[in-house]
Order: C-alpha cells, then structure tokens, then sequence
C-alpha cells in the first residue's frame, strides 16, 4: 500500500537474529548499529516496519530436535527476537529515527502491545516499528510473522534480507557452482522446484494475497537502504 494522502511507500523488513550476532552468540553492537544506520537513511522516505529473528540467542526448532518441549523452546527463542528488537531500537535512535517496539506477548514494561492499528498510525508519523516476540505462539517462524504483518500493516512488499546470499538461486550457491542467480521468480516456480527462500507458511501467505517479496543480501554496505527505498536488487518474487 502506498499512503494516499503522502503517496509514501511502506514496506516490511524482515531481519534473520544470525546477522545481529555475525555468527556468534549475542548482540554484535557494530553490525547491529550499521543496519540501524542503513535503515534512519530511508525513513524519511519509506514507512517502515520490520520483524526480527532470535536466531542469535536461540532456535526453537534445534532446540527441540535435542529433546527441549517444542513450544517451550519456542517461547524462549520468541524473547530473543525482543532482546533483538531492543537492541535495534536503541542504535535506531541513536541514528536519528523515531522508533515504537510492539511484542506479541505481553511486556509493558518494554514494549506495546501488538495492535495493528496502532502500529499504522506510529508508521504514518514516521516511527519505525519493530515488531518482536514473533507471533506469540509456537511452531509459527519468523519468516511466516514477516508475511502476516506485511498484510495487516498494509505493505506493499515484504523484504528479506540474506546474509551470505544475494538473492533466490536455482539451487544452493554455497553447494552447487553451476546455481544461478534468479532476477524474478513466481512463488509457484519456486515452490515447485523447493527454492528455499523463506519457510512455505511465509510462502504461501505471500502468494494466496498477492504480496510481492524481494530477497536481497545484506552485503554490501548500503543494500538495506536500496532495498527499503525500491531499487531493483536481489530476486523479486511475486504471484
């Protein structure tokens, strides 16, 4: 969606918690204050929303494939991505821009509440708002919050931002040399050739409400802004 009366592109972007730690445990304040730095450059033009992982702190998933209650480990991996949130608003505002976090589980003391209109009229103001605790329930990914809050904030695009990675390939670059990378692909295309962009759920949403997605690698220096202001980078993938 585009707001009418300031004709202002919005859009949802979604940041894995991998890239906040660099590889490693924990909140890397350098990385993290680039990113913040890359995203104040285009929120006087863009409204922007974004989801973060907790990849960082911990995994639900890996945690329950070593015998954690899946939900439990779930919940525990949902913190991290507020942790995240935090962290980011801090060097966002550092950086110069007005930020609200929103937590889907409840914390006053931290965060609003999730409520999606609210969250439009912070945007509307020019507040970057950082959605955390993913969607408050488990077996739900990151990837699949991205979606469902692009939706209902209205966005126009989601973005996904890669680490390591510059967009969709044909198969997986760090394994096959002959993979090529995929200017635009349908969400059908790559469904059926099992691309593993984001995870199916997030997929599926997408594509059942006709919601573009552009997969861009966060290298080098200055990506995320392109990405946040429309430029043509990475893969487009659309219905």
């Amino acid at each position: 969606m585009i707001d009418e009366a300031t004709k202002r592109r919005r859009v949802l972007l979604k940041l894995s918690g991998e890239a906040f730690g660099g590889g490693q445990l924990g909140v890397n304040p350098d990385i993290v204050g680039q990113i913040a730095r890359e995203i104040a450059e285009a929120v006087d033009r863009v409204d922007v929303a974004i989801v973060v992982g907790g990849g960082n702190f911990f995994r639900g998933a890996e945690l329950s494939q070593r015998g954690m209650d899946r939900g439990r480990a779930d919940y525990m991996g949902m913190l991290g991505t507020v942790m995240n949130s935090l962290a980011l608003q801090d060097f966002l505002e550092q950086a110069g821009a007005a930020t609200r976090v929103q937590s889907a589980i409840s914390m006053t003391q931290v965060a609003e509440p999730y409520i999606p209109r609210r969250a439009v009229r912070h945007l509307e103001k020019g507040r970057v708002v950082i959605f955390g605790a993913g969607a408050g329930l488990p077996y739900f990914s990151t990837d699949t919050v991205a979606a469902q809050r692009a939706l209902e904030i209205g966005a126009t695009e989601v973005l996904v931002a890669k680490n390591g990675v510059d967009g969709v390939y044909t198969a997986d670059p760090n394994v096959d040399p002959s993979a090529t990378k995929l200017d635009h692909v349908t969400y059908g295309d790559a469904l059926q050739k099992g691309l593993k962009v984001v995870d199916s759920t997030a997929f599926s949403l997408c594509m059942d409400n006709g919601m573009d997605m552009r997969v861009f690698g966060m290298e080098p220096a200055g990506n995320v802004t392109r990405a946040l202001l429309g430029e043509t980078i990475g893969t487009l993938v659309t219905a």
